[in-house]
Parts: C-alpha cells; sequence; structure tokens
C-alpha cells in the first residue's frame, strides 16, 4: 500500500488550533440562531403565508441534517480541514445568497446552502483527535463540541440588536463576514489530518440517507401545519421507513459504506447516539420557551414585559456557561471518565428543567434557570464526542461523529416540532394573535425533564470503561489508558529515531495481509502508539514522520486480548539530490 507524501502534515499544529476550530462550531451556531429574533416577522418580510416562511428555518434543519454524516465522511477521505473549508465556503455563499433576496425561493435557497455548515462540528473535532496530544483532547473536544451551545448564546442577543436597528437582510451579511473570517483563521493556522479512511465514497448510500432523511424530517417539522394524523404526514413517516430500511439492508453490504452501521451498532456507539437525542431535545425547549416567556408583556399576568435585546441578554448565560464547564468536564472526566460525566450532566438538566416549573415568575429566575441548564447541556455534549471516539477507530471518527451531530439535528427538529404543537394547542387568543399561555410552558418543560429520563437512562446503559479495550491512544483518558492497554487486542510502543529519542506525531498504519489498511493513529507527544487488530494474522506495521524515512515492521497477533509490545525505529533524514 502506498501514501502519497500529502499525507503528511505540513506544520506541526500550533497552540491557536482549537480556538480556531472553536470558533468555527460557533460561526455555525451563530447561522443557525440568526433569524430567531425575526421569526415572528418573517411572512411580512418575505410577503408570504406562515406556513411558507417555516420553510426558510426548516430548509437550514434539512440541509445540515443530510450534509452532516457527508461531510464527515468526505472528511474522513480527502482531508477533514479541506472539507471543513468547504462546508463553510457553501455557508459563505448562502449567506450572501439570502442577503441579497427578499424572494421567499430565492431566501429558501440561500438557507439551505448555509446548512451545510452543521458539518463543521463533527469535522473539527476529527481534526482534533487526529492533531492533539491525549492530554489536551478531552477539553479540546469538549469545547468544540460546546461551541453550538456557545454560540446560540452569544449570538441571540447580537441578531437581536441588528434587527431592532437596522434591515433584517444586516444578519446574512454579518454571517458570511464571520464565515470569510473562520476560512481564513483555518487556512492559515489549522494543518490537514494524516489520517485518511480507505475506499470510496458511497454515493448510492449518500442518496438513500438524504432521501431517508428528508422523508422522516420533513413531516416532523411540518406535521404540526399538515395535521398529524393526515395522508401527508402519515405516508411521509411510512416512505421514510421503507426508504432507511432499504438503505440500511444496502449499507451492510457494501465495501465502503457511508455510515459502518456495524460501528454504529456497538453500545458505546448506540447508546451515545440515542442519549445525543434527547440532549438535542433538552437544548432546544429552554431556547424556544425561554425567549417568549420573558418578551410576553406583563398584562398577560404571567409574561415578564422584557425588551428582544434584554431577553437575550438574559438567555445568553446559557451558552457562556457551555463553554465554561469545558474545563471542568475535562477534569471530571480524567478522573470519572466521560460517561459519569454524561450522567452528571443529563441529572444537571433534570434539575434545572424540575425547578424551573417553579421558577417563572421574574426575570433573575430566567437567568438562573439559563444557567444551571447551561452547564448540564455543556458537560452532556461535551461527553458525546469523547463517548464516540473511544468507540471507533480514527479513520471512522469524521463519519461517527458526524452521525452523532445528525442525532443531536434530529433531538432538535423533533423538539421544535412538539414544543411548537403544545404552544400552539394551548395558546389564547387574543385579537386574532395566538399567545402562549403559563400551561403551556410548563408542559414544555415537563417534555423536557421526561426527554432527559430517558436520555439518562440510555447512558447508563452504555458499557463501563474497563469493559472498553478500544480505547486509543487518541483518547483524552489518560487515568484509563493503562488498564485499557492490558486488555487491547493489538500492537504498542513507541516511535524512535536513530538515537533512541521519541518521535511526536508520527503516522502509524496498520496494513493486513492483503495490503488494505486496518488502522491508523498519531504517536502521541512521548512518541507511544496503540493500534487494535480486526483479527488474528499477520500484519505490517508503517510508520513515517516528517524528517525521518519510513519504516515497515512485520508482526503477527494471536488475536487474544493482549497487547504486543513492538517500538517501531525510524531511519534518519532522507536526503535528495
Amino acid at each position: 500500500m502506498t501514501h502519497t507524501p500529502t499525507d503528511q502534515p505540513t506544520r506541526r499544529a500550533s497552540g491557536a488550533v482549537v480556538p480556531v476550530l472553536a470558533f468555527a462550531g460557533i460561526v455555525v451556531a451563530v447561522m443557525q440562531t440568526l433569524l430567531v429574533p425575526v421569526i415572528k416577522d418573517l411572512p411580512q418580510l418575505l410577503n408570504t403565508e406562515p406556513s411558507n416562511a417555516t420553510w426558510v428555518l426548516t430548509s437550514t434543519l434539512l440541509s445540515g441534517a443530510i450534509a452532516t454524516p457527508i461531510m464527515g465522511r468526505l472528511g474522513d477521505l480527502y482531508g477533514k480541514r479541506r472539507m471543513l473549508i468547504v462546508s463553510l465556503a457553501v455557508m459563505v455563499v448562502g449567506s450572501l445568497v439570502s442577503a441579497l433576496t427578499s424572494d421567499l425561493l430565492t431566501m429558501i435557497a440561500g438557507r439551505t446552502l448555509q446548512g451545510f455548515a452543521i458539518g463543521a462540528i463533527p469535522l473539527g473535532i476529527g481534526l482534533m483527535r487526529d492533531m492533539l496530544p491525549r492530554e489536551k483532547l478531552g477539553s479540546a473536544m469538549a469545547l468544540m463540541s460546546s461551541s453550538i451551545g456557545v454560540g446560540g448564546g452569544l449570538a441571540l442577543p447580537l441578531a437581536a440588536l441588528i434587527a431592532q436597528h437596522a434591515d433584517w437582510h444586516a444578519l446574512f451579511y454579518v454571517a458570511a463576514g464571520l464565515g470569510a473570517l473562520s476560512i481564513a483563521l483555518t487556512l492559515l493556522v489549522v494543518p490537514e489530518s494524516p489520517a485518511r479512511a480507505e475506499g470510496t465514497f458511497d454515493v448510492l448510500g449518500a442518496i438513500g440517507l438524504s432521501t431517508g432523511l428528508v422523508l422522516f424530517l420533513l413531516p416532523i417539522t411540518k406535521g404540526s401545519d399538515w395535521g398529524w394524523t393526515s395522508g401527508t404526514t402519515l405516508g411521509l413517516f411510512a416512505a421514510a421507513a421503507v426508504v432507511l430500511l432499504l438503505w440500511g439492508f444496502m449499507e451492510l453490504r457494501v465495501k465502503a459504506p457511508l455510515v459502518d452501521l456495524r460501528t454504529t451498532a456497538r453500545p458505546a456507539v448506540l447508546f451515545t447516539n440515542l442519549a445525543s437525542i434527547m440532549v438535542g431535545v433538552s437544548f432546544y425547549v429552554v431556547s424556544l420557551v425561554l425567549p417568549q416567556l420573558l418578551q410576553l408583556p406583563k398584562a398577560t399576568g404571567y409574561g415578564l414585559g422584557q425588551s428582544m435585546v434584554v431577553a437575550g441578554l438574559l438567555v445568553a448565560p446559557l451558552g457562556l456557561t457551555m463553554m465554561l464547564t469545558a474545563p471542568v468536564y475535562a477534569r471530571l472526566s480524567a478522573k470519572y471518565g466521560p460517561k459519569v460525566t454524561l450522567i452528571l450532566g443529563m441529572v444537571i438538566i433534570a434539575i434545572g428543567y424540575g425547578a424551573g416549573l417553579g421558577l417563572m415568575s421574574a426575570a433573575w429566575q430566567s437567568l438562573v434557570i439559563a444557567v444551571v441548564l447551561g452547564a448540564g447541556i455543556g458537560l452532556a455534549y461535551s461527553s458525546l464526542p469523547a463517548l464516540i471516539v473511544g468507540a471507533v477507530p480514527a479513520s471512522e471518527t469524521g463519519a461517527a461523529n458526524g452521525l452523532n451531530t445528525l442525532m443531536r439535528s434530529i433531538g432538535t427538529s423533533v423538539s421544535s416540532a412538539v414544543i411548537g404543537m403544545v404552544l400552539a394547542n394551548t395558546a389564547n387568543d387574543v385579537g386574532g394573535v395566538a399567545v402562549p399561555t403559563m400551561h403551556g410552558f410548563r408542559v414544555s418543560f415537563l417534555i423536557a425533564t421526561g426527554a432527559v429520563a430517558v436520555g439518562l437512562l440510555m447512558a447508563l446503559f452504555l458499557p463501563k470503561p474497563n469493559r472498553a479495550p478500544q480505547l486509543r491512544a487518541s483518547s483524552e483518558e489518560d487515568a484509563g489508558i493503562e488498564q485499557a492497554d492490558e486488555m487491547l487486542r493489538g500492537f504498542r510502543g513507541r516511535v524512535l529515531d536513530s538515537a533512541g529519542t521519541p518521535v511526536p506525531r508520527a503516522k502509524v498504519t496498520l496494513i493486513d495481509r492483503r495490503g488494505r489498511q486496518a488502522g491508523a493513529t498519531l504517536s502521541g507527544d512521548d512518541g507511544t502508539y496503540v493500534l487494535t487488530v480486526p483479527a488474528q494474522g499477520a500484519y505490517v506495521l508503517a510508520a513515517r514522520a516528517t524528517g525521518h524515512g519510513p519504516l515497515a515492521s512485520s508482526a503477527t497477533h494471536a488475536g487474544d486480548d493482549r497487547a504486543i509490545d513492538l517500538d517501531l525505529a525510524l531511519p534518519g533524514e532522507t536526503v535528495t539530490a
């Protein structure tokens, strides 16, 4: 098997990589939150019916759900940095299209292009895994994962301020500017990952998944308009079930599938994804309820009478607290593992929503709810990528985290549809305007509490860390590395130079007897690497690093649950004429 020189990073990852990738996540969140302040005015702004105006939001959700796993797989195959830049570039184009129009169909087209940026989250997490030493990986992935909440919390008051004092199209120019800045920073700071998956892109799998997701998410987002028992809604759900079943049947028989369903079926991955749906539900409920409660006039008897900007500022701590929990998560996870931090996050979310049922009578109480829920959601979001990364091979990180991000998107879309239906069905008609009621807000919080309870149950089913031998050297859990290595079925050791000095960031590839890549990783700062083997047999471990000649070392593994120690000594620097 041959690898091109472009597989090697052109430069070492600098300390600015993490904030630059996190900024890309924040830009994505800003794009998603952009129109929240003007949602109620969209029918007038676009001169259309309210049911048609909702497509401006629905189109972004649908395209994001489709693009996320596809961009993740393309990143694994052709370079995560490259696909991150492509995702952001498509978002910039979509933002400019939307900024230059007030036509409904053109606006929907622009918003559809904006949705492609959602793939930046799993791509950023994959880049972090490929580049960072394991002692820094936990907090970095936590920050990237929570950036979607951070950006949403920060963008809400900013978008409200712009919407109040400028033409609403300025919102899209701001999004385009932030996207262009993120692209420039990525080009300057972030090196390309050397990790590549083998195989080709599964075009039929992408078409099947896209069709199934559209058929599934469309009735979820439009069910309240069409009627949940209407023929259109039920027919689309049935069609989605058929398409996704056929897609799954096909994916199991493709050599290089878009989504490895066998990997997805592992308990560590399956229950993490199911919990992710519930975390997505809980995150969106507070984002939907608190701003409305704060902005309703006091004349209703329960509204808090705050302006659009003040309401945004009171909800902003939701995102800020999520950001502050990232370093806390890293310390908790290093000591107890990401499963425990996910469970703790779920418990805090449940406490926040439970307390919120009785804390709805003053603006400061909304602030307290936002802080508590931000802490819980931050811990939960931060745990999810660590659980996924610890359960899949390095070459599948992008696609696996893409699927996990998709699960969260499904959670938010389900939450949006259900809470929207609850608030609409419990609203009072005041002068032809539907005004949400306190009863509707409380029912929404109860639904969120129920979702968290289901997510907590899923988290409890996750395998214990000491039964997860698939932890790799790129995992962030230093405290559990020695125990995981003892149960490892594979090879471990150090990459050294000719003088016996450890070589960091060396790419180590595991090749089976058929010449196929069976695994890949990057050595840590101390030169250590760990690779699992899929089965017993003869293997070749190929190691390469900038400034050193390549090395290929043959080794055989019996396939039992033990680690074979094998140090890899690279030749000296190669000189070309």
